[in-house]
């Protein structure tokens, strides 16, 4: 079924000691694209929190929040590193006669230098703080991957409609063609005759010119294609693996139909069944551009 590119996923842990979150959301994107937001002590984690998201989530732009606060009285400490904040000032001072610079440092300046500060964090249980994070994301997951599904039914029921809309339309182009071929017969028929004063015409060289418009106007092939891609898109929106490019390359074929039965067309009422076909295969492309 459908998973739409758009979801949200919250889930949080909270007890005497701890308190932990994951949030997890996503739009649209050709490919998958995660970014992850986490505390330091949860970045040699790193690899197995990307493995389990993409146990959910094929394709999207994925940003994921992790915040974890400790209630317990093991705090940690922030060091300011002495020795490496007056090498820094060293260079700045030489900087400034070398070059005559103007001295405009701050401490906000010093604070994001790299190492000008140490934070020493609590140690904690390894294993279990991984189990906590791990239990937590994926219900997160979970959560985040029933909304995806949900807002895919949602674009299931209205491309299933617009496909419908397609079928039906491809199916007047069919009936509509040999009506066309008909009525140049009969219009070329009465034309030949008026101007040949009632003199019989041979009918083979009718039929001759008949069969040469047909193959200009031929649209046979194109229609076939058309109801061939449309039950294809039906067939793959109904698998569970992510189907969002093969289904924008079927719109990109049958959108290539559309232009060809238009161009072609010499009748207006296939003309406006041909603009009908090219205005619902547009709005199916842009719904599969949220599609996973």
């Amino acid at each position: 079924m459908i998973k739409s590119m758009t979801g949200f996923g919250r889930a949080e842990e909270i007890t005497d000691n701890y308190k932990l979150s994951v949030e997890i959301k996503s739009v649209n994107h050709r490919y998958l694209d995660l970014n992850i937001k986490m505390p330091r002590r949860f970045f040699p984690f790193e690899a197995d929190i990307r493995n389990i998201v993409k146990e959910y989530v094929s394709r999207g732009k994925v940003d994921l929040f992790i915040n974890y606060l400790d209630f317990k009285d093991k705090a940690g400490g922030v060091y300011l590193n002495k020795n490496i904040v007056e090498k820094y000032l060293d260079i700045g001072l030489e900087l400034c006669k070398e070059y005559k610079i103007v001295d405009d440092l701050k401490v906000s300046h010093l604070l994001q230098l790299p190492d000008v500060i140490s934070i020493d964090e609590p140690e904690l249980d390894e294993d279990e703080i991984k189990s906590r994070l791990f239990t937590v994301l994926k219900k997160a997951c979970k959560v985040f991957l029933s909304t995806r599904e949900a807002e895919g039914e949602k674009l299931f029921t209205d491309m299933s409609s617009k496909l419908k809309v397609l079928a039906d339309t491809t199916e007047n182009i069919d009936k509509r063609y040999p009506e066309v071929l008909e009525e140049y017969k009969a219009k070329l028929t009465l034309k030949i005759n008026e101007l040949l004063s009632g003199a019989s015409i041979e009918e083979n060289r009718i039929a001759t010119e008949v069969t040469l418009f047909a193959d200009k106007i031929g649209i046979d092939e194109e229609v076939v294609r058309l109801f061939s891609h449309i039950k294809a898109m039906n067939d793959e929106m109904k698998l569970d693996t992510g189907i969002g490019r093969k289904l924008d390359f079927l719109a990109q074929e049958m959108n290539r139909e559309a232009n060809t039965i238009l161009s072609k067309s010499t009748d207006l009422n296939i003309a406006d069944y041909a603009i009908i076909l090219k205005t619902e295969i547009e709005k199916i492309r842009e719904q599969i551009q949220n599609i996973e």
